[in-house]
């Protein structure tokens, strides 16, 4: 890349994954594994991507692996990546081809672990905002833990006060200009090792404060075979980072002339998304089995209602399943009919709906939503069939969102706490209005998703702490 001399600052997400897969082991690099559907380094690639702050994107892949990268970077779409460069044989050694390659003293530099898929927005976002008046950035958390120091022998030596100690995560974030020159000591320093970044500033520019943002436990870095377990597991519970908002100009300006299709779109939630797509131009199709007459169980009738749709509009840019039924009880005493009914309503018409509008998406770069449940997370007692369809629903929105990368088509699934819907009061009858979320808060943010450039991701639409969330499911 070549320096820059004019124009605004330039902002660098440097991704390093120059490491192996051996204490995992396997003989490919451990930021190639699969978790959630994707590569490690694909999640964290997306996230580096979709970050309004971010630029450019350049990645450092160990030798003998850059094939599998350039074809991620090639089928997703990732305009942002200006490089894929072979990495050093050391963290350092990967840092300066980074350093060397952006060239620019000027610019902002952030340098992150590719095996730290569950980086969030914030953190991005807080780390070049600190670059403004400092020149280097470290991410760290507190240590719930104490940390005690040992001789060579496993022998206590000190146990540093825990007040005082943090756990270093990355990104780690500077001004091109300053880990470069510290960087340039370093090399003339026949000693010199280092395990990041950070710690050369701190050792060769003394002189140059280093500021903390606050990271964030789910942060990890996968390391060790239970650490690709449990990546899994967080990448199933963790609350996404929430889609950007639109105003109703920016709603009208993206939806004029584009065609949405919403199963379960007579009332509800699903009402509600297909009345906000229609007040801001959109052309909204909307069948349900009150309104249309349309078993969404029934493939015949899914395909029905998509060459109806082609016919008279000849485009389909977002299609919308919201149908569902919440069948209670113990599995023991649940009839067969009930058993059939709501596996092919909440689990096989996702299924069907995806298949017959596969082409159609495709042709338009669309997006495909769907809606899981938060029970989706474990099962409970007298929910069986339902929890059990919802999780199924999750994993069917990653496996699509791999198929589909390649051609353009975003799938996600929007998760939404308790919510005032017919449905659910003909399950639970009426509840206090304060204790459900309104399903026009989770029609904006499903229209968010819909124009957004996420796949794959389950968004959680809540009222307000996600801990209250996670207890409740309990």
């Amino acid at each position: 890349m070549a320096s820059s001399t004019a124009g605004p600052t330039r902002n660098v997400a440097v991704l390093l994954a120059g490491g192996v897969g051996s204490r995992v082991g396997l003989d490919i690099p451990k930021q190639l594994i699969k978790v959630a559907g994707k590569t490690i380094l694909e999640h964290t690639l997306g996230i580096l991507h979709s970050h309004p702050q971010v630029d450019e994107v350049l990645i450092l892949m160990s030798p003998g692996h850059l094939d599998p990268v350039r074809e991620i970077v090639r089928t997703g779409g990732y305009d942002k990546v200006v490089g894929i460069l072979e990495g050093g044989a050391t963290r350092s050694e990967t840092s300066l081809k980074a350093l060397e390659a952006i060239g620019d003293p000027d610019a902002l530099v952030l340098l992150h672990d590719a095996v730290r898929p569950l980086l969030s927005h914030r953190i991005i976002g807080e780390c070049f905002t600190a670059l403004a008046e400092h020149e280097a950035v470290d991410v760290a958390i507190p240590s719930a833990d104490t940390i005690i120091e040992v001789d060579e022998h496993d022998v206590i030596r000190a146990i540093p006060p825990r007040a005082s100690l943090r756990r270093g995560q990355t990104p780690q974030a500077f001004r091109v200009g300053t880990i470069a020159r510290a960087y340039e000591l370093a090399m003339a320093d026949p000693d010199f090792v280092a395990t990041d970044d950070c710690s050369v500033v701190l050792k060769y520019l003394p002189e140059v404060p280093i500021t903390v943002v606050r990271g964030d436990e789910r942060n990890m870095k996968v390391t060790e075979p239970i650490d690709v377990y449990l990546a899994d597991k967080l990448f199933q519970l963790t609350v996404q980072d929430q889609p950007e908002g639109h105003s109703d100009e920016e709603y009208a300006a993206a939806l004029t002339g584009k065609t949405m299709v919403v199963f379960g779109g007579s009332y509800g939630i699903g009402g509600d998304i297909a009345d906000l797509a229609e007040r801001n131009g959109a052309r909204v199709f909307r069948f349900s089995r009150s309104s249309t007459g349309t078993h969404v169980e029934r493939r015949e009738e899914i395909v029905k209602a998509r060459d109806a749709v082609l016919a008279e509009t000849g485009r389909i840019d977002f299609v919308v399943n919201t149908a569902g039924v919440l069948p209670r009880g113990d599995l023991l005493e649940t009839s067969e009919e009930t058993i059939w009914a709501a596996t092919e309503i909440n689990y096989l018409a996702p299924v069907f709906i995806a298949q017959a509008f596969h082409e159609a998406l495709r042709a338009t770069s669309g997006s495909l939503l769907l809606f899981t449940s938060s029970s989706y997370t474990r099962g409970r007692a007298g929910y069986s069939l339902y929890s059990s369809a919802k999780a199924a629903v999750v994993n069917l929105t990653q496996a699509l969102a791999d198929e589909w990368a390649g051609v353009q088509v975003r799938v996600n699934c929007i998760n939404p706490e308790r919510t005032g819907t017919p449905m659910r009061t003909k399950a639970f009858g009426e509840e206090p209005a304060d204790s459900l979320l309104s399903s026009d808060a989770v029609a904006r943010t499903s229209l968010d998703v819909l124009l957004g450039e996420q796949t794959g991701q389950i968004i959680d639409v809540r009222r307000d702490d996600p801990l209250a969330t996670l207890l409740e499911q309990g």
